[in-house]
């Protein structure tokens, strides 16, 4: 058995919800329970791959239709993806992909059992009120000072962290042979306290006002006005895909990642997905990738 690090770049806003609301949010984003971190399931990010996957390989990797489901289980498994860079509005260079230590911690822990190279240690913080840039090459820094909503934190230099090294290593990653994208994270990591990482994420999401009008009358109808909540266009999400062979599938553990990369990128570029809730008003688009 096989594993690789699965990454999710969102084009659109992306909602991936949890059905009704109970707070004054009517369709929230998916959150772990214990963490408040949002998250993609797997299930989510499965089931258009099946789709997709229009030749016989398709009940060889993904497993037979429902009916005959009791045949033999699939060939690939997704963990749920889990949020990595959270874009943030920042007063200088429009905006930050932000960051903290637990998540960075989380992330190394997924890809140690994965074949990728080792990963730059954990920032640690003194206080809320710093937050680590890539030095010179970041664009977020003005007088000092990096300001992410109505926060205003400290920036550290890479003397002080290894941001610029993770930027380095992400980018790598995240947006292999593009220059320009990796020079754009650089330019915008930033690692903040996981406390105030919290904060952010109950306040730096996406919420949208959307209604339902009345076709005649073109106001709005009884009950027709609600709000959605999403992750914001750029956010980064990974996760883990296993390749689990078995003796109904006859393939490999490279030939099932073959079959999912023959999904997602076509002569040599990642095409995007759609995931996620609300795909007719244009949420979810996604490029997608394993490392």
């Amino acid at each position: 058995m096989k594993t690789r690090l699965t990454f999710i770049h969102a084009l659109s806003p992306l909602h991936a919800g949890t059905g009704q609301g109970v707070d004054i949010i009517d369709l929230p984003i998916a959150r772990e329970k214990a963490t408040g971190i949002p998250f993609l399931p797997g299930s989510s990010l499965k089931g258009p791959l099946r789709d997709l996957c229009g030749d016989a390989r398709k009940i060889k990797v993904f497993g037979p239709e429902k009916e005959n489901a009791s045949d033999h289980a699939g060939a690939i498994v997704f963990s749920d993806q889990r949020l990595l860079l959270l874009p943030v509005r920042s007063l200088a260079g429009t905006f930050a992909w932000v960051t903290s230590p637990y998540l960075l911690q989380r992330f190394a822990r997924d890809a140690a059992s994965t074949s990728a190279n080792e990963w730059p240690g954990i920032p640690a913080f003194a206080d809320e009120t710093q937050c680590f840039i890539a030095g010179a090459e970041s664009k977020l820094a003005l007088d000092g000072k990096v300001y992410l909503e109505d926060l205003d934190l400290m920036a550290q230099t890479p003397a002080d962290t290894d941001a610029a090294s993770w930027a380095d290593k992400l980018g790598e990653q995240i947006f292999p042979q593009n220059e320009t994208w990796q020079s754009s994270l650089k330019a915008r990591l930033c690692i903040v306290h996981d406390d105030l990482l919290g904060f952010l994420l109950d306040t730096a999401t996406e919420i949208t006002a959307r209604i339902r009008l009345q076709p005649d009358a073109k106001t709005v109808e009884q009950g027709g006005l609600w709000y959605e909540e999403a992750l914001p266009t750029e956010t980064i999400l990974t996760g883990l895909a296993l390749a689990t062979p078995n003796g109904k599938t006859g393939m490999t553990d490279d030939e099932i990642f073959a079959v999912i990369n023959a999904i997602i990128e076509k002569e040599q570029r990642p095409q995007p997905l759609q995931l996620g809730g609300k795909a007719t008003v244009g949420r979810g688009l996604c490029n997608v990738r394993l490392a």
